[in-house]
């Protein structure tokens, strides 16, 4: 089943289409049609075949001395005595 429909092509793909047709023999039509599907198709398979990004967690600790309990102090190990 098709649909009629209207596009605005711009000038370079619209030429980039019309060579295409003209060197296969094909209708613009079916040329456009199937532009379309394969860039529909590499879209798709290009999200599918990514790997996940995987973050190895580990425990944050802090060095001996140090606490959460006091940022004062960890700012100044951090940054330096005149962090502020």
């Amino acid at each position: 089943m098709s649909k009629r429909t209207t596009l605005t092509l711009e000038e370079d793909v619209v030429e980039a289409l019309q060579t295409k047709a003209r060197l296969s023999g094909k209708p613009i039509k079916e040329v456009v049609n199937q532009a379309i599907r394969d860039g529909l198709a590499a879209q798709t398979t290009k999200a599918d075949d990514t790997d996940a990004f995987v973050v190895d967690a580990r425990p944050l600790k802090l060095r001996a001395g140090l606490s959460y309990d006091n940022v004062g102090d960890l700012l100044e190990y951090v940054e330096g005595p005149e962090h502020r």
